[in-house]
């Protein structure tokens, strides 16, 4: 489990009887007991009698310190009386002794303090002190700590257009849909972005209609340093878990953590411990190695990695220079909803209400309203909340809070108020969960007393009365995996509802699935969903896409209905798939079937549908077109950012993360997509498989891209006259080996055996100027027209210089 010492803990086995050991860990719930100490063992024998031959008078030195087996950095002020190495207390309390009830000027042998044994080595002008930490104020080592690290990112001036098309046709009717986001980005530090709808229908006979829908149109500018964002025109306000979200006209600014998705915004579970000489650290993280390295003797601190949620247990293990072994475990609960100590969130929006959206473009309120919403984390155990709107005669605040209840999970808590007019009322919510990989159990309740408004009650749908929901997971390899739910919900004025399910699940080996599900509406008995539903992959080697079989039975409403499909994916990295079903039972019976395409310029798709006794036909497209770095191109739909990878040249092998992505068209450009925003994408090309009289200014790079906007990366490929040159001189012979070459446009070589040189700035007349020990020559030659690759020139004769 653990690392073996490195080398150049090894001879300090040899030291073994002179050190003191000692080793104390700690995690954040407890700490252990330090382990005996060994017993004092004396200092080598005849270190002092060297010492003492050395002067047997008072003598002062500069010293090469080390302490408990590691080194201190510049010399330190020693004096060596009778063979006894004395020093002030301040030289000690630089090298890491604590000494808190003595002054500064004092002089005394650090030998004379308890547990304390020093070496001194005056042929090396070295100190060997060794001391208990009891002793000792050493700095803090922190390993594993996260950071917040902040590339640069860049964003190129251009233009795209995602599209989602979907067309259908039947004798009675037929139905063209078109979604569209344009986005334009590089023009300055913002990015725009607008969306909308477009339909062109006739039903029944009707006359053909033609509607348009504008969605949302926005502006955004972001700031990583401080993670801070801005967006203009059709926004949404912030929301935390009680609190509901309204759509405004406006403009929303505050805090984005996704500006730097390097920062680890959640507290994680922290080890803290000290050891008294140099240590391997090894921590395990639910049987999982996380971290190893190396620390310094004094306290460290731990930090394990993110990403880790509900229980879990750490392992630490620590192996001393001498090869000792010492283990301690310690539990722990990782929550996401909780902000790291000292760690802020917080959002501002101002507009006026959004409304009939989807269904008017230009359709807004009259009343500014404003949302502000705030979290931050007190410590790494509570994080508060805060929220205040209002406008249009509402006046809305509220607070609250998460907690971590140590191992026993995660508590939040809300109580709001809010008004509007003549009505007011309360808000108050509870919830809690508690997972540990393999169960999980979550509840949360929200109820209102009175008449409680808010901005998003006074533009659509009221606050719930009761709005409660429970569930529980449960997961093992054997059984599968089990969830129960249980919802209930109320609003004013209407008939309460309240459901309870199931579901189970299991894989059947590698290529089998089973699932069934059951849901119960406990206010009509009646009214029950029971489903079953089997999977198959027919391919033998499940690693491998290939045909899958669905078969599903359904019992719904009283009706029984029951489908079998079989289904041909399609590739993730392109292709060809299909589909097939067939359904019926005491509803409509239909089918379809329905053939998909997946190409580098977009996504489509051909099908023709069976429902009861009415069939249509209907085809769809989604993709994207760009325009960058003077070129355009059609890909697939890009929901993030992108890069264009310019090179000059044709068919030059791309590669994204090191895995193949693709080769230039004949502009010598490709899109590149999708890229994670404000994250370095490791870009590359393959130079094996371009000509060998190519020259590269580099073979990868690290491109970062702003959101949703892209970036032009170029390598600059450029075609060379390369040669190897086969020099003579006069008589014949090869020109001496190292001899000096300057070519007439400034490249310098030098030869090497049997008089060959290489040389690829060559142009189509040359001359060369040799500088060899016997003198200066020089070389004239023309550059073949016909050559491929790196041509083999010569013999050509170096000819000395006709005395004027």
């Amino acid at each position: 489990m653990a690392n073996p010492p490195s080398r150049r803990w090894r001879w300090t086995r040899r030291l073994a009887e002179a050190m003191p050991a000692g080793l104390l860990l700690a995690s954040q719930f407890g700490r252990a007991a330090e382990p005996p100490r060994p017993p004092t063992v004396p200092a080598v024998p005849g270190v002092h009698a060297a010492a003492a031959g050395a002067s047997a008078a008072n003598m002062a030195l500069y010293l090469e310190v080390s302490l408990n087996q590691t080194a201190y950095g510049p010399p330190q002020p020693f004096e060596l009386r009778d063979g006894r190495l004395y020093a002030s207390v301040a030289t000690l309390r630089a090298i890491g002794f604590a000494l808190a009830d003595r002054d500064s000027g004092d002089i005394l042998a650090p030998d004379a303090l308890p547990g304390v044994s020093v070496r001194f080595d005056p042929a090396q002008q070295r100190a060997a002190i060794d001391a208990p930490l009891s002793l000792l104020d050493l700095q803090v080592s922190r390993l594993n700590a996260p950071g917040a690290d902040v590339p640069r990112a860049t964003a190129s001036p251009g233009l795209l257009l995602n599209y989602d098309l979907y067309a259908s046709r039947d004798d009675r009717s037929d139905n063209a849909t078109a979604f569209f986001e344009a986005r334009a980005f590089g023009f300055g530090d913002g990015v725009f972005s607008q969306t909308g709808v477009i339909r062109h229908y006739r039903d029944d006979g009707a006359p053909r209609r033609t509607d348009s829908v504008r969605l949302d149109t926005s502006w955004r500018w972001s700031k990583p340093e401080s993670m801070f964002a801005i967006a203009v025109g059709d926004v949404i306000s912030g929301q935390l878990d009680w609190t509901r979200p309204l759509r405004l006209g406006g403009v929303r600014f505050g805090r984005d953590f996704g500006l730097q998705p390097y920062r680890i915004t959640t507290p994680l579970p922290t080890l803290v411990g000290e050891v008294a000489v140099p240590s391997a650290v090894d921590l395990y993280v639910n049987g999982l190695r996380q971290y190893s390295g190396e620390v310094a003797p004094g306290p460290f601190q731990l930090t394990t990695v993110p990403g880790i949620t509900g229980a879990g247990s750490a392992q630490l293990v620590v192996t001393d220079a001498f090869g000792r072994v010492r283990t301690i475990d310690f539990p722990f609960y990782a929550a996401q909803q909780l902000l790291a100590k000292g760690l802020s969130d917080w959002s501002v929006s101002l507009g006026v209400a959004r409304e009939s959206y989807a269904l008017r473009s230009f359709d807004y309120g009259h009343d500014p309203l404003l949302s502000a919403d705030l979290r931050y984390g007190v410590s790494d155990r509570l994080t508060v909340q805060a929220h205040g709107e209002g406008g249009d005669g509402v006046v809305n605040a509220g607070a609250g809070a998460a907690w971590l209840l140590g191992q026993a999970g995660v508590f939040g808590a809300s109580l709001s108020h809010g008004r509007d007019g003549a009505d007011a009322g309360w808000q108050y919510t509870a919830s809690y969960n508690w997972s540990n990989g393999r169960f999980n159990f979550a509840a949360d309740t929200q109820r209102t007393h009175g008449d409680y408004r808010d901005l998003a009650s006074r533009y659509g749908l009221g606050a719930p009365r009761v709005s409660e929901r429970a569930t529980v997971g449960w997961s093992d390899a054997r059984i599968g995996s089990l969830g129960l739910s249980y919802v209930r919900l109320l609003y004013r004025g209407e008939a309460p509802a309240r459901y309870a399910g199931a579901t189970w699940s299991r894989n059947l080996g590698t290529r089998a699935a089973l699932s069934l599900s059951y849901n119960q509406n406990l206010e009509r008995s009646r009214d029950r969903t029971v489903y079953l539903g089997f999977n198959l992959n027919l391919q033998p080697d499940p690693a491998r896409p290939g045909t899958q079989l669905s078969v599903s039975a359904q019992r719904a409403g009283g009706l029984d209905q029951g489908a079998i499909e079989l289904t041909r994916p399609v590739p993730g990295d392109g292709g060809f798939g299909w589909r097939l079903q067939a359904r019926g039972g005491d509803g409509e019976e239909g089918g379809l079937a329905e053939a998909a395409w997946l190409t580098d310029a977009g996504r489509f798709n051909l099908g023709y549908a069976l429902q009861g006794s009415r069939d249509y036909g209907y085809a769809s497209a989604s993709g994207a077109l760009v325009w960058m770095g003077g070129h355009g191109f059609a890909a697939r739909s890009v929901s993030d950012a992108f890069a264009v990878v310019s090179t000059g040249v044709p068919g030059v092998p791309v590669l994204l993360e090191n895995r193949p992505f693709g080769r230039t068209d004949a502009s010598g450009a490709l899109l590149v997509t999708p890229l994670n925003a404000w994250q370095r994408n490791r870009i590359g090309i393959d130079p094996m498989e371009l000509p060998a009289d190519t020259r590269l200014d580099r073979v990868e790079t690290l491109a970062t891209p702003r959101d949703r906007s892209g970036t032009v990366v170029r390598f600059s490929i450029e075609k060379i006259r390369a040669a190897v040159l086969i020099l003579r001189d006069a008589a014949g012979a090869p020109l001496p080996l190292g001899s000096a070459v300057l070519s007439g446009n400034g490249e310098r070589a030098t030869v090497g055996y049997d008089g060959e040189t290489y040389l690829e700035k060559l142009l189509e007349h040359n001359e060369l100027r040799v500088n060899a020990a016997d003198g200066e020559c020089l070389v004239r030659f023309d550059y073949p027209a016909d050559a491929q690759g790196i041509a083999r020139i010569g013999p050509l004769t170096c000819a000395r210089e006709a005395t004027r």
